[in-house]
């Protein structure tokens, strides 16, 4: 078994790796265990224009430079591994992975991170950062002037789609269902708006297009019939998935399978705090993983004080 860490961090997106960052850099061993890529829904984005004091970037230039500032301060990274157990109770927390080896820490902040749900359909993997975007926010100033596709019929689907009217040209909503799962307000607001409309009972079968994404194939449900529609982008607004599965004995979740956190990232268990897109939030940026990161850090150096 290695030495006993003082902080083992389990993900390394933005908030994992902002977490390394803070408690390396106060003098706390810190590890960083990540089953992935580094950079977590970083990497996926081709370029990164809103994060401040920083111009335009490629995704996975902006993890590459955290991941290069927390090994600065001395936080040890491993990753590419397989966790195959996790034992948080206690003062000393483990984590067993599947070659046999075994680390433990007095503190864990947990920040596996998530993933928008995919319709897993034909060109979604060919076109993710070539036309199909999972984020209004960070990918909508790409589209200006454009026709685009949205998919989804909540309250996120509706809402992004009003929001990207800021820039696109026309906006079309599909939705699989003859009613919305949204407030009110929000369906109000998207049917009112002139540049939005709206395919409704279908589903979307397929992406196309050579180097970028051309063209969607819609099926409408009750007649079965499959039409194509000419559209520059597309965003997918069907939920959100944490990478929790792992922690549901571990840490209270809530019915979207989130870790429960309070206003310092403590989970339920104690000495375990939890950060970025596994937690619930209202947003899920850059900006707000790495706020958590930090808030997650503080809190985890305030605890062992405490020990």
């Amino acid at each position: 078994m290695d030495d006993i860490f003082d902080v083992m961090i389990i993900g390394a997106g933005a908030a994992g790796l902002t977490a390394g960052i803070y408690s390396s850099r106060a003098r706390h061993s810190t590890l960083i265990l990540n089953e992935g890529a580094i950079g977590g829904q970083m990497v996926l984005t081709d370029e990164i224009a809103n994060y401040p004091g920083v111009e335009n970037t490629q995704g996975y230039s902006l993890a590459n430079t955290m991941k290069k500032q927390a090994k600065e301060f001395g936080c040890k990274i491993k990753s590419n591994i397989q966790i195959k157990e996790y034992q948080l109770e206690g003062k000393v927390k483990k984590v067993s992975l599947h070659d046999g080896r075994e680390f433990s820490a007095k503190t864990v902040i947990l920040a596996p991170g998530g993933k928008p749900r995919s319709l897993d359909i034909p060109g979604e993997d060919q076109f993710k950062g070539k036309g199909i975007s999972y984020c209004a926010t960070c990918d909508g100033d790409f589209f200006t002037g454009k026709e685009i596709a949205v998919i989804g019929g909540g309250n996120s689907a509706l809402e992004e789609a009003v929001s990207l009217t800021k820039y696109a040209e026309k906006v079309t909503i599909i939705h699989q269902f003859d009613h919305f799962q949204a407030f009110e307000h929000a369906i109000r607001e998207a049917k009112n708006h002139p540049r939005i409309k709206f395919i409704m009972e279908s589903e979307l079968r397929a992406f196309e297009g050579d180097t970028g994404l051309q063209k969607i194939q819609v099926e409408h449900l009750p007649s079965g019939n499959i039409s194509e529609i000419n559209v520059e982008g597309a965003f997918v607004f069907i939920g959100y998935m944490p990478n929790t599965k792992a922690f549901k004995d571990l840490v209270t979740l809530n019915s979207r399978d989130e870790i429960i956190v309070d206003e310092d990232k403590n989970t339920s268990t104690r000495g375990v705090f939890a950060a970025g897109d596994c937690i619930p939030k209202k947003y899920r940026q850059v900006t707000t993983a790495v706020a958590d990161g930090t808030i997650a850090a503080l809190s985890a150096s305030a605890y062992l004080r405490d020990l």
